[in-house]
């Protein structure tokens, strides 16, 4: 099993304990993300010091605000690192209001242009005000500009957008928010990306699955999660692990 995205950095508990969990779990590789100069350092850091463990590096769009030439250059030089395997999380929140949607932009377009150019995936974080689309459909309408670029839309939650994914041939990786009993819709997309393309993840120490809420995430988590896209796809959990074991393989190279 793999978990395609974590923020290890940010679990409650010491990393060691965390991987070490994730391990007895079955979880054998975790892309662990940064979300700034600071925090891409340190899950390049962690790493170095545990086996299994792979970085995205990227600035968040919720920090987008200071993202400037110096910053693209600091993140196109970390992406040298052979632990780095993509870049982001980036994209576009229109949810929160932390950063101006103009810098978010700015910092969205810079991420993609590096992607592009080092050959790497870049990982897509989009975020909507309830019953807008605003985020995503500039993200899809942005990215007609990089055509050849690998893209993961990390915790997929756009139900309706999956078909205009899979025409781009785009990973989807679903989030603990998937085994949510209101999230029906979010389910039935999860049954609809084609086999090469799902992926799983924790989004961790966020978006816990529904039968640990209690807890905050961690990547040990993500066979729950595993387990409620493997049933409404209609194959076993053994099946789904080396689907998307492959999938992350391929996507990351590691």
């Amino acid at each position: 099993m793999i978990d395609s995205h974590a923020h290890v950095s940010r679990c409650p508990d010491p990393p060691e304990a965390v991987i070490g969990a994730a391990r007895e779990a079955g979880v054998e590789k975790i892309l662990t993300v940064g979300l700034d100069e600071s925090s891409n350092r340190e899950q390049i850091a962690l790493c170095g010091a545990f086996d299994g463990l792979f970085a995205a590096i990227g600035r968040h769009p919720n920090d987008a605000d200071g993202f400037d030439h110096a910053a693209a250059e600091d993140l196109e030089s970390l992406a040298a690192d052979p632990k780095v395997v993509a870049i982001g999380e980036t994209g576009l929140d229109f949810y929160r209001d932390t950063a101006d949607p103009d810098n978010q932009r700015r910092a969205f377009i810079v991420q993609a242009d590096i992607a592009a150019r080092l050959d790497l995936p870049l990982v897509i974080h989009s975020r909507d005000r309830d019953g807008r689309e605003d985020a995503v459909s500039e993200i899809f309408a942005t990215l007609e500009e990089f055509p050849d670029l690998t893209v993961v839309l990390h915790c997929f939650s756009a139900p309706e957008w999956v078909e205009r994914a899979n025409d781009r041939d785009w990973y989807c990786s679903f989030a603990g928010n998937v085994t949510y009993p209101a999230n029906e819709a979010l389910r039935e997309a999860a049954g609809k990306v084609p086999e090469d393309r799902i992926l799983v993840e924790t989004d961790s120490p966020y978006l816990t699955p529904q039968s640990l809420r209690r807890e905050r995430n961690q990547p040990a988590f993500v066979v729950e999660t595993a387990e409620v896209v493997a049933g409404v796809r209609g194959v076993s959990l053994k099946d789904l692990d080396a689907q998307v074991t492959a999938n992350a393989a391929r996507l990351f190279g590691w």
